[in-house]
């Protein structure tokens, strides 16, 4: 038995649903642990694009199961209308393949609603939230005053925990100025689309308590990038979730000793989407080149990304909080136009050299990177699938990256397609 965490090491957008996708081939199991539809996955199986936003990346697979864990916050409606997406498809999507934890918590109307009046009263100190009600949909959870999936069993249970839930959002809005949510209309559409949603609700927990005897192969997907968990991210410029690997354990309902092996998604280059600190990124040409040739744009808001050079201080600061024990490295083909490139191994904060990111914004934003400079190689390498066709040039450069953060390179992705993929290591076969 082998279980695998798959995160992403710098702010998401890193690639991770191709090597998700290649993974879920040899798992049995994939699950879902934090986030919830913000976080987009693009894969493209036989000519064919699916773009998942809250399914696993495994659905879209014969003979797996995919789980949506109960640290994932998760809109009934978009799930539905995701669901019926793939089966337009051809995907099948059943309750023999199909399982949501009747302890996850849900995202109302709304949260929706909230996460856009504070983005918009925010002005510039606006943290860059997708607007899908992620945020506020998190703080009820801690809040204990959320509604849970188990909570659609029953009308009577979910007539009072939406009395309890709407006190609080209520009072708000009228402070806001805002109308207030009207229980009975909203109690009638959850009550509608429950049995929709019930239907794959079990108790996740035990599933993997019994997949685990059974020795089956468990994958266990994460979304965004440490960079932007909650405690260990770019504070407050984060998600509203944990999504470093050990949140694997908490967001399924297993022990940490139940992990194996953490893979750490890296892009050849750094992006981030949204607001916040960025110490490389590039607002020059070659900025928008590296956007141009990524598509760097949204999968779930098609918004556009900064992109910046590979700050291998960030990378390896991850590694350090998530326990990586390899590297996926992907879209190394993007920059085979790059006259040089650049790898930030050092920050300079006011005159000193730190090696790590300062947990302040303010700091955050004052550091400036302290670059290595490589040549670039101004060839193809697009589609390549073996490390000795790469040009000189390009392992120079990747095996500077390897030696530096201190992670071994698993595998290279060329091309957005799953077959072009540099293997070095299997995560499975170690």
């Amino acid at each position: 038995m082998k279980n695998i965490v798959v995160v992403g090491s710098q702010w998401g957008d890193e690639g991770k649903g191709k090597i998700v996708d290649w993974l879920s081939e040899q798992a049995d199991i994939i699950i879902r642990f934090q986030g919830g539809h913000n976080a987009g996955h693009t894969l493209v199986i036989d000519g064919v694009t699916y773009k998942l936003r809250l399914l696993p990346s495994g659905i879209v697979r014969k003979n797996k199961i995919s789980i949506i864990g109960n640290g994932v916050v998760v809109d009934p409606w978009a799930l539905i209308e995701e669901i019926e997406e793939l089966k337009s498809k051809g995907i099948s999507i059943n309750n023999d393949n199909f399982i949501i934890s009747e302890t996850a918590n849900l995202i109302l109307p709304f949260h929706k609603e909230m996460d856009e009046i504070r983005e918009d009263a925010a002005g510039k100190a606006k943290i860059g939230t997708t607007r899908r009600g992620i945020g506020p949909a998190y703080e009820d959870k801690v809040g204990r005053r959320s509604i849970r999936v188990m909570d659609l069993r029953s009308e009577q249970n979910l007539d009072k925990r939406l009395e309890t839930v709407l006190v609080h959002h209520n009072a708000i809005r009228k402070g806001l100025g805002k109308n207030v949510f009207e229980k009975e209309k909203l109690k009638k559409e959850l009550l509608k689309i429950a049995p929709e949603i019930l239907k794959f609700s079990q108790p996740v927990w035990l599933k993997l308590d019994e997949y685990m005897k059974q020795k089956k192969k468990i994958l266990f997907e994460g979304a965004q990038g440490i960079l932007l968990d909650v405690d260990h991210g770019t504070y407050p410029f984060v998600t509203s979730s944990n999504t470093v690997a050990s949140s694997a354990a908490t967001g399924s309902g297993c022990g940490p000793n139940s992990i194996n092996y953490v893979l750490g998604i890296t892009k050849a280059y750094t992006t981030r989407v949204g607001e916040g600190p960025f110490p490389t990124e590039l607002k020059d040409k070659v900025g928008e080149l590296l956007g141009t040739r990524g598509k760097e744009f949204g999968t779930v808001t098609s918004r556009k990304r900064r992109c910046g050079w590979f700050d291998g201080v960030l990378v390896k600061q991850s590694i350090k909080i998530s326990g990586i024990d390899g590297i996926a490295l992907t879209k190394l083909d993007v920059l085979d136009e790059c006259d040089e490139i650049k790898m930030c191994i050092a920050y300079d904060l006011d005159g000193k050299r730190i090696d790590y990111l300062p947990a302040t914004v303010e700091d955050q934003q004052k550091v400036k990177p302290i670059y290595e400079t490589f040549p670039g190689w101004k060839t193809s390498t697009n589609g390549m699938k073996n490390i000795n066709s790469l040009p000189s040039n390009a392992k120079k450069y990747i095996f500077e990256i390897e030696n530096f953060i201190g992670a071994k390179i698993s595998s290279i992705s060329t091309s957005p397609e799953r077959e072009d993929t540099i293997l070095i290591e299997n995560p499975f076969d170690i």
